[in-house]
């Protein structure tokens, strides 16, 4: 039997048991194995892990654990440099682009609406999330932190909050995405970019009265579907608004 110390820092105690957080705790094991199985086997998942110590010195998910151990493990840093020493978390995407779980349909509408690159389906299994997440340089985002153990994927984020709104502000702050939103560029029920389209191109598919009181639309390239500014489109200005201005109150 061996036994190693840990001790997990900031939001990384959200995902241990109540008396394991901002404390160091013992943990056996019958057999040596990397550390990436180990820390998942206390409940946190590899995508949220960026920075390992063990007895003092960083080391990668595949050092092997060794009796004794000291270890200490760290989420992203956002404001303190650790250039000196060796992050386990793979580098940036290019895009940010964004593949959702079952779980997290409205929080895709509102990534959507600020113009995210969002794929959703209600109906995707685990084995097509990690697929996407991997193949499309997709961030997997999700309520299933054993979605986020699969080796496939390597960049993710286990969402904590409940309500839409909330996880909205939750993901925004996490990728430091405040300034970056694009609003009404995408079509919030497949994802397409919208584009301008001329009101005789589509005046069959309006209804009467949208007909006579709207002169300018857009059209999803992928779907078809067609936007313009309605009684609805002030509401979604208002959100936005709320969003950029970071009030998070419900």
């Amino acid at each position: 039997m061996y036994l190693a110390y840990f001790r997990f820092y900031a939001e990384l105690n959200d995902l241990l048991p109540p008396n394991r957080r901002q404390v160091s705790f013992a943990h056996h094991f019958k057999e040596r194995g990397s550390i990436k199985d180990v820390i998942e086997a206390l409940g946190v998942p590899h995508t949220e892990v960026d920075l390992i110590l063990v007895n003092g010195e960083s080391v990668a998910f595949s050092y092997l654990v060794q009796d004794g151990d000291r270890i200490s493990v760290y989420p992203l840093f956002t404001s303190i440099e650790i250039k000196s020493v060796s992050h386990v978390r793979p580098l940036p995407l290019c895009q940010t682009c964004f593949v959702l779980d079952v779980h997290l349909g409205k929080l895709a509408t509102y990534l959507r609406l600020l113009g995210f690159d969002t794929l959703y389906r209600n109906d995707y299994q685990d084995e097509e999330l990690a697929y996407l997440s991997s193949s499309d340089g997709r961030i997997l985002l999700t309520k299933d932190r054993g979605l986020l153990k699969r080796s496939m994927v390597t960049h993710g984020y286990l969402v904590r909050e409940s309500d839409p709104w909330l996880q909205l502000f939750e993901v925004l702050r996490r990728f430091e995405l405040f300034g970056a939103s694009a609003p009404f560029q995408r079509c919030l029920r497949c994802n397409g970019l919208l584009q301008p389209v001329r009101k005789k191109l589509i005046s069959d598919r309006l209804l009467p009265k949208t007909r006579q009181y709207y002169d300018e639309f857009r059209v999803c390239q992928v779907c078809s579907q067609i936007y313009w500014k309605g009684p609805h489109y002030e509401r979604m200005q208002q959100f936005i608004n709320r969003v950029l201005q970071h009030d998070t109150s419900l």
